[in-house]
């Protein structure tokens, strides 16, 4: 999904006072912290993902996890990336067009 630079900050204003609730650790982009993003993903549609090593490789390794869990990067501050998927059912967030 192509975000305009209106939803963007649409969706930052929105992550603003989220909390990361997904940590990259020394282990990198693990199988699970990507089913993790996923998992959350899937019932929040909005998440922050907070890189405390690895921080060199983070627009690689969020770019990577993006293609394979569907979502859309919304952007990355310092060393903290907001993530979004729209939820096929019922979606909560509505993007402005």
């Amino acid at each position: 999904m192509e975000l305009t630079s209106k939803q963007r900050k649409y969706l930052e204003k929105l992550a603003h006072d989220l909390n990361p609730v997904v940590i990259v650790g020394g282990a990198g982009m693990t199988e699970g912290v990507e089913q993790m993003i996923a998992q959350t993903l899937s019932s929040h549609e909005l998440i922050k993902v907070k890189f405390n090593e690895c921080k060199d490789e983070k627009q690689e390794l969020i770019q990577d996890a993006c293609e394979k869990t569907g979502a859309t990067l919304v952007r990355i501050i310092g060393n903290v990336a907001i993530l979004y998927k729209e939820k096929d059912e019922d979606p909560v967030i509505k993007i402005p067009e």
